[in-house]
C-alpha cells in the first residue's frame, strides 16, 4: 500500500514531498501542500481534509462518538476549509511535526467548535462537500 501511495504521489509531481516524509505525512507539510499553486498538491490538500471530515462526521453519526467539532448550518466550502487550515497552521508551527490527521483535527475543533451541549450528543448526519 504505502509503495502504491508513493508512486501516486510521484505521478502527480509530489515525489518531493513524498521523498521529504519518513514517516505519515506530517502538519506543516499538508500546510505548505495546502498553500501551493500546484494543482496536485491543492488536490492532494483538499482530498485530506474532505476524507478527514467525512470520516469524522462516519465516526460520530447517531449512536457514535461524540463530535470533536461541529460544522453547523453554514458549512464551509472546501475553499474556505483549506484557506483557514493555511493560516492555522502557519500560526501554529509547534504542531508541523505532529501527524497531518492531528493537526487537521486540533484546526477543525478550533475553528468549529461544538456548543456545549452539542458536544455530548452525535452529530446529525450531513454531506461533507
Amino acid at each position: 500500500m504505502r509503495a502504491l501511495i508513493a508512486g501516486l504521489l510521484l505521478a502527480s509531481g509530489l515525489g518531493g514531498v513524498a521523498a521529504a516524509q519518513t514517516g505519515p505525512v506530517t502538519t506543516g507539510p499538508l500546510g505548505d501542500l495546502c498553500a501551493s499553486s500546484d494543482a496536485a498538491a491543492v488536490a492532494y490538500c483538499r482530498g485530506f481534509l474532505i476524507g478527514a471530515g467525512q470520516y469524522h462526521e462516519a465516526i460520530t453519526a447517531r449512536g457514535g462518538l461524540a463530535p470533536m467539532f461541529c460544522l453547523g448550518e453554514a458549512m464551509p466550502t472546501v475553499e474556505q476549509a483549506q484557506a483557514a487550515f493555511v493560516t492555522w497552521a502557519r500560526a501554529n508551527p509547534q504542531y508541523a511535526g505532529d501527524r497531518a490527521i492531528d493537526g487537521v483535527m486540533r484546526w477543525a475543533t478550533v475553528a468549529y467548535p461544538c456548543p456545549t451541549a452539542a458536544a455530548t450528543q452525535p452529530a446529525p448526519r450531513r454531506t461533507v462537500r
